[in-house]
């Protein structure tokens, strides 16, 4: 199974930015992600076996006990690997507490890991992705339109566990389906 944890923002922030790309959309040529599918990757976890699942969610729900709750809001943009030649357009995540949210990231990939699953090598960046490239494309002009974005502000107090079923969604796209959500901060000591 694919999965990852993630920070899923709440519905009006989504809508939110959902709106701001709505109607710009017809002129960038990426492959928008959906509304449904915006979220914060903390570990990406690309082959999950189903006897290793109950120690994962084990892990991850002590690994979010430990950490605070943070203020979060969508706001920026940028572009990986960079504007000249993009492949993916992302929004940016600032945080009242980035450390405490590095930690998180920290500790949903060491869960993964102590579980016996291989997680994604890359270094942790704070964004939503929002856009893809099928080829290296110039992104300036988006990148600073991003930049004018800024969300409304939410509670950051939870991770969620999401299954990517590959090409069970609208388009052939990945469908996610939510396993489940650790609160922040319970039991923390």
């Amino acid at each position: 199974m694919r999965m990852f944890a993630a920070v899923v923002p709440p519905a009006e922030v989504i809508e939110d930015l959902d709106a701001f790309l709505e109607v710009r959309r017809e002129a960038g040529p990426f492959r928008w992600t959906q509304a449904d599918q915006l979220h914060l990757t903390l570990a990406f976890m690309a082959d999950v076996a189903d006897h290793k699942l109950d120690g994962l969610v084990d892990r991850l729900e002590r690994a979010a006990q430990k950490r605070r709750p943070t203020t979060a809001t969508i706001t920026g943009g940028g572009a990986f690997p960079n504007v000249a030649r993009a492949k993916v357009l992302w929004a940016g995540v600032d945080v009242d507490d980035p450390a405490e949210l590095d930690r998180l990231a920290s500790g949903a990939r060491t869960a993964a890991s102590t579980s016996g699953i291989e997680v994604d090598g890359r270094r942790f960046r704070r964004h939503v992705t929002v856009a893809r490239m099928g080829r290296p494309v110039e992104t300036t002009p988006w990148v600073r339109l991003l930049d004018a974005y800024r969300g409304p502000s939410w509670a950051l107090d939870e991770v969620a566990l999401v299954a990517s079923h590959l090409g069970e969604g609208p388009r052939r796209r990945p469908r996610y389906e939510t396993v489940a959500t650790f609160p922040l901060g319970r039991g923390a000591t």
